[in-house]
């Protein structure tokens, strides 16, 4: 796949595709994003960025919220809050103790929710980017609450297989390249933003 699309989604909003093949395009992804991030930020008085990075790393497929925290931090983002890493993972668990947190912290940030998903099979190894929330755990059958203003989710398996196993037999490399894809695309939106506050 060599090429970003969109189609419909919910009352009218978008969900945008990226292939994470395709490193160029991250400018692209970052610049959609931040326009995201302005539109909420006018509309509902925020002034924050949160990226909530939901996921686990004792499952391959599960791993790409905590390894795209894990590179923001090493990456040392400055105006964007992290929060979800290899080392205190947001998941199945805690999400709802990691919920009070983020509204007791962070009551006036966008909140983009980065998780893996599962979709067409074709479509794996593609980053999704859109307006709304996200339900963790929906692909492999767990009710969890619906957590974000934004959110960016990177297809690791196809709907056919509902097994949670499958999870397990991600490669490690296709997994990472998303986790580099989203990580870069979030560093050049922290520039728009920083940018944005100098003008």
């Amino acid at each position: 796949m060599k090429m970003r699309w969109r189609r419909p989604w919910q009352k009218g909003g978008e969900i945008y595709y990226f292939d994470a093949e395709q490193a160029e395009d991250t400018a692209v992804c970052a610049r959609m994003l931040g326009e995201m991030i302005r539109e909420i930020s006018r509309e509902e008085g925020k002034d924050g960025v949160l990226v909530l990075c939901i996921g686990t790393d004792r499952s391959t497929g599960d791993s790409l919220g905590p390894l795209t925290g894990y590179k923001l931090r090493e990456g040392c983002v400055g105006r964007i809050q992290i929060m979800g890493t290899l080392e205190r993972p947001v998941h199945a668990m805690n999400l709802e103790r990691s919920m009070e947190l983020v509204r007791l912290r962070y009551p006036n940030h966008v909140v983009v929710a980065v998780d893996a998903s599962v979709g067409n099979q074709d479509h794996v190894g593609c980053i999704t980017l859109g307006k709304g929330s996200l339900r963790p755990g929906l692909g492999v059958c767990k009710e969890l609450e619906e957590v974000g203003d934004i959110f960016i989710t990177g297809i690791v398996g196809g709907y056919s297989s509902q097994d949670p196993l499958m999870l397990q037999s991600v490669r490690l490399s296709v997994v990472m390249k998303m986790a580099d894809y989203i990580s870069k695309s979030v560093f050049l939106v922290e520039q728009f933003l920083e940018h944005a506050a100098l003008v």
